[in-house]
């Protein structure tokens, strides 16, 4: 188990993943690309393989897609959105804001994943959780918040099909988005949560608990659509090709992400 320091070390950038950043992360010339949450630790490394390769530059929004989808109507300067939820993107072209459809760049998954000294045991058919939840023995349980977090929602039809949804509200705790899902979690606070497989993946998740997958099929699947907006420049449309190339899809891939063929 991490010791306090490490554990406060990797909480506190789990943390820094709940800021949605938006205008504000325009202060220099590089294109702002508005990023679903769940992408924090993989569209980083993407990102600096970039810089390294090219030589050109994007700033990184992170937050909920459904907020981000909200902003751009707004206004909000962003040149490339990397969405969660593919419906976002279709619904965002329709009303002209998107340059395309965009390109489908990657399926989500979702685990539950515990922090290191709960008492609920990870497993794939969450029996533990219901076996808890019947005991009363449930405190907080932290999900997204499926008002507008795609992983929220997810997480909101994996517990329905489960049939514990209605019975974990009184103990439900919302993250903005599912990164600060997986904050709340994974604090100790909280016996558990369910979180993005891309980042119980992740090297400063990991250490911090065990997870399991739940079944694809408890779920709408978690196609994750990027589109340039219209407005982007050259370096937005350098960034936006670089996802579709080999280095940066075998990055996803370490992080739980990939694309079926013939998507």
């Amino acid at each position: 188990m991490p010791d306090t320091l490490t554990r406060g070390s990797i909480l506190a950038a789990v943390a820094s993943l709940a800021l949605a950043a938006g205008p504000a992360l325009t202060r220099d010339n590089a294109p702002v690309v508005a990023a679903a949450s769940d992408l924090q630790f993989a569209v980083e490394e993407v990102a600096t393989a970039f810089e390294a390769e090219t030589g050109m530059r994007v700033r990184l929004a992170m937050g909920s897609t459904g907020n981000f989808a909200r902003q751009i109507r707004e206004g909000a300067p962003f040149q490339i959105f990397m969405a969660a939820d593919e419906q976002f993107i279709a619904d965002l072209h329709a009303d002209g804001l998107t340059r395309d459809q965009g390109d489908l760049y990657a399926i989500g998954r979702i685990v539950v994943m515990v922090p290191h000294g709960s008492p609920l045991t990870p497993d794939t058919e969450l029996d533990n959780l219901a076996e808890m939840l019947a005991a009363g023995q449930i405190t907080r349980f932290a999900i997204a918040n499926p008002d507008h977090a795609p992983y929220g929602m997810r997480a909101r039809e994996a517990l329905t099909t489960r049939g514990l949804w209605d019975d974990l509200q009184p103990f439900m705790v919302l993250g903005e988005n599912v990164s600060q899902a997986a904050q709340f979690a994974l604090s100790g606070n909280a016996e558990g949560g369910i979180i993005a497989y891309s980042l119980a993946l992740a090297p400063q998740v990991a250490p911090l608990g065990s997870y399991e997958l739940i079944p694809e099929d408890w779920h709408e699947p978690l196609r994750q659509r990027m589109a340039l907006l219209q407005g982007a420049g050259p370096v937005a449309e350098a960034f936006y090709a670089y996802m579709m190339e080999p280095a940066a899809l075998e990055i996803m891939a370490r992080y739980g992400f990939v694309v079926p063929e013939g998507e």
